[in-house]
């Protein structure tokens, strides 16, 4: 079986939103199109309570884009975006979430980011999104959304080093870009053995 991992088309990364990524919204009606011809789709939707500890704002005199280490690593600060409960963190209302079979909320937890669908940043907290396609049967993945680089990149990364077949339609996602970051994640994935169409 085969399932498409839309990866956070919300309003805080669409255009007039928090952490926009230009063009966020463009993809939105290819993605609604993709879901009607998948077997499964699964929607990943960032969660975070107010002060999370990747927000610039919970650090004094920190800004935001600027790089701390936290205890399980490197970690980018953010201008807060994606709050529970917010406007910002709803799906985009032109993205049809109605289609989902699950939603999985990441980042919900206040000390440690989690860009990934599969796991929170220390790379070892799972979000439980692997059992759920393993008892379902699902081994192909073809992955979608907001940001390739970083929450694109990390899931898709993530899966293939579980042993799903991964894919990443770069048509229907958009990229922060900062400093190269979409170079070497573009790099990084293939490497890890996802294909990038």
């Amino acid at each position: 079986m085969h399932a498409l991992i839309v990866i956070d088309v919300q309003n805080d990364f669409c255009p007039g939103g928090a952490l926009a990524v230009e063009g966020g919204d463009d993809i939105i009606d290819g993605i609604n199109d993709l879901m009607r011809t998948s077997d499964a789709v699964i929607l990943t939707q960032d969660w975070h309570p107010a002060g999370h500890e990747s927000f610039a704002s919970t650090h004094p005199g920190r800004s935001a884009y600027e790089q701390i280490d936290m205890p399980y690593g490197p970690q980018v600060l953010w201008p807060d975006h994606c709050v529970q409960g917010t406007t910002g963190a709803a799906f985009h209302p032109r993205l049809d979430h109605d289609r989902a079979d699950l939603i999985v909320r990441k980042g919900f937890r206040p000390h440690i980011d989690s860009y990934s669908a599969f796991f929170e940043n220390d790379q070892t907290t799972p979000t439980g999104l692997e059992g759920y396609l393993r008892t379902r049967g699902i081994e192909r993945l073809t992955l979608v959304g907001l940001a390739t680089d970083f929450c694109v990149n990390f899931s898709a990364v993530d899966a293939a080093r579980l042993g799903f077949s991964v894919d990443v339609r770069e048509d229907l996602c958009r990229a922060i870009d900062m400093g190269g970051s979409l170079d070497v994640a573009r790099a990084g994935m293939r490497t890890a053995g996802v294909l990038l169409r």
